[in-house]
């Protein structure tokens, strides 16, 4: 994990209120333009003290909001404006952003993280703080180069994405005193904080509606069991199963590794062990997409013969052949939340965070009635 020397400029001693949040010059056409406005200016209009005026500006949730709008509304009559840049030295805050993920292949390239990054990154842009991405390797985790981008004033938060139970470095930020929001995956023997997909009602739609649609005899191709996400979708599946149909045999559970070929190789094996099957519910899309390349090199007809379903809703689902059955996961605005939350964090907001957004099950051309023959 590269890191770029930061060197913050020499400041003459001087009142800290005033260094902070010293103004620009006001555009009201009623107002002068030729003098600044100053801090104690605005805290005589509104009856406060200049130290509540700079804790009103930086969204400290301590001043009341009665308090807040008296001296908002003072900043307005004065034409005040912070100077962002001085108010940012003294609050010792960065405006920067870190977005972590693991080393893996092409992550950056990677559909499932290009969502939830373009979410994050949208919303900092919009909150007014930048994005850095830095990935996490063996050697730098030894280095601690995640918290050194805290103590060398690097980034104010991090947003850490890809991670499984052995990333076992985010317990350094379990203590609360480096923000951090873990994205689209929850870590409970930690008490991290996270913005999450809900998997597992995500997995029982699909499950249910395969019942629906007349199947019992239902492969899983599952990802990594390091995942906690991708286990509540393996639970809820044998859950399920068993609730229905009175069976959950292992056999019927593959690992595809997340990837096509991996999901193509599990689907085989699947087959192979268990030609009965009727149905395949896949832990992602590209390993959905994997077993139903197989299923057609195979001669399996999809859906006539099996019904396959995946999970994340990308893109390439719609255009699949045939079109993907998945459920739809709100990668983009879990991206959005977790940048909220992270910068509400930042602000002084203690409150844990423990947010899942609601998923549903988009139904296409890849799941159909079980095969009464097959069945």
């Amino acid at each position: 994990m590269e890191l770029a020397l930061a060197v913050r400029p020499r400041l003459e001693p001087a009142d800290p209120v005033e260094t902070a949040l010293e103004s620009v010059p006001s555009d009201t056409p009623s107002l002068p333009t030729s003098k600044q406005v100053s801090v104690r200016e605005v805290a005589r209009l509104a009856q406060v003290s200049a130290t509540t005026v700079s804790l009103v500006i930086n969204d400290n949730p301590r001043i009341s909001q009665g308090t807040q709008r008296r001296v908002r509304k003072a900043m307005e009559q004065l034409g005040y404006r912070p100077n962002r840049l001085a108010q940012n030295l003294s609050r010792r805050c960065t405006q920067m952003l870190a977005v972590m993920l693991p080393s893996l292949s092409h992550a950056f390239a990677d559909r499932y993280f290009g969502e939830l990054i373009s979410g994050i990154c949208d919303r900092a842009l919009a909150l007014d703080y930048k994005v850095m991405l830095e990935q996490v390797t063996a050697d730098s985790i030894k280095r601690r180069l995640h918290i050194e981008l805290f103590d060398r004033r690097f980034v104010d938060g991090v947003l850490c994405l890809g991670n499984s139970d052995m990333h076992s470095f985010l317990t350094d930020f379990s203590a609360g005193e480096y923000p951090m929001i873990a994205v689209n995956n929850y870590f409970p023997q930690w008490e991290i904080d996270h913005v999450v997909c809900d998997y597992v009602g995500g997995a029982e739609q699909a499950m249910n509606y395969l019942f629906q649609l007349g199947h019992c005899r239902i492969g899983m191709i599952m990802g990594s069991t390091r995942v906690r996400t991708a286990r509540d979708v393996v639970e809820t599946y044998r859950r399920k199963l068993q609730e229905t149909c009175g069976d959950s045999p292992e056999g019927w559970q593959d690992d595809g590794m997340f990837t096509e070929e991996g999901g193509a190789a599990a689907a085989e094996r699947l087959m192979t062990r268990h030609p009965e099957l009727t149905a395949i519910l896949a832990g992602n899309d590209k390993m959905a997409i994997g077993a139903m390349h197989y299923l057609n090199e195979a001669g399996k007809r999809v859906p006539n013969d099996v019904s396959v379903i995946g999970f994340d809703d990308m893109h390439d689902a719609a255009f699949a052949n045939p079109a993907l059955t998945t459920v739809h996961l709100p990668l983009y605005q879990v991206g959005v939340l977790a940048c909220e939350k992270l910068v509400a964090r930042i602000g002084g907001n203690v409150e844990p965070v423990r947010s899942v957004l609601a998923t549903h099950l988009m139904v296409r051309n890849s799941s159909a009635m079980a095969n009464s023959a097959a069945t």
